[in-house]
């Protein structure tokens, strides 16, 4: 197996893309990059600034200049907004809903995709919502992963009370409707599956059900390559 393979997952919110996208760089030993993290820093750094996540170009010019890293195994990955490990903040429902808004800013995703380049270029698991259609266009799997609207907001939900014993489902379910037409409608990246993608459907699967046809993908991949397999 290549050692610099980059693997796209895309797919709308609580579809298990970072469950799925860390079982797959713990298998294949390769660097896990959830790119949602890295958006959610950016709405971390709006929040403790004066600025206003609804100011373009102010939120666009922090973004471009705060330094955002990703650093651990997959299963223990540290998220810092400059330097500093902001691994839990970044999951509280009101940076979750703030990045809903600053990620829709090209700006935002233009000084993103940029550092998600940088970091996946010696090989990685990429999770997000633009990583097949813009950030690697060229990767070698794309997959892009869904579920029922329902499915979706009861793992979202888990996992928001998880950190915020505050939140009600009837929330995190408008909240993740919202963000689903924001994401698909946005001008600048917007959400949607690439034509080489593989489409897994999580709806009625367990975590170890979907990860095992993705890694049969992946095995069928370098098999056809011509590479031993894993």
């Amino acid at each position: 197996m290549k050692r610099n393979l980059i693997i796209a997952i895309d797919g709308p919110s609580g579809a298990g893309k970072s469950t799925l996208g860390r079982m797959l760089a713990r298998e294949l030993g390769l660097l896990y990059i959830d790119t949602g993290s890295m958006y959610r820093a950016v709405a971390l750094a709006v929040r403790e600034s004066s600025i206003s996540a609804h100011d373009d170009v102010a939120v666009g010019s922090l973004a471009a200049q705060v330094d955002i890293d990703l650093q651990g195994d997959p299963d223990s990955l540290v998220v810092t907004l400059g330097g500093v490990d902001v691994t839990g903040q970044i999951r509280s429902e009101e940076v979750t809903h703030l990045s809903s808004i600053v990620s829709t800013i090209p700006e935002v995703r233009r000084a993103m995709v940029e550092r998600q380049r940088q970091l996946g270029r010696r090989g990685a698991v990429l999770n997000g919502r633009d990583i097949g259609t813009v950030v690697f266009p060229d990767a070698d799997l794309k997959f892009f992963l869904t579920a029922l609207p329902q499915a979706r907001a009861e793992r979202r939900f888990n996992e928001e009370r998880a950190n915020d014993p505050r939140v009600n489902f009837e929330e995190t379910f408008a909240d993740m409707t919202e963000r689903d037409q924001r994401d698909s409608t946005r001008a600048d990246s917007p959400l949607k599956m690439a034509d080489d993608a593989v489409l897994i459907d999580s709806t009625g699967l367990s975590v170890d059900e979907a990860f095992q046809r993705m890694l049969a993908v992946v095995e069928e991949k370098a098999s056809k390559a011509g590479e031993a397999k894993i």
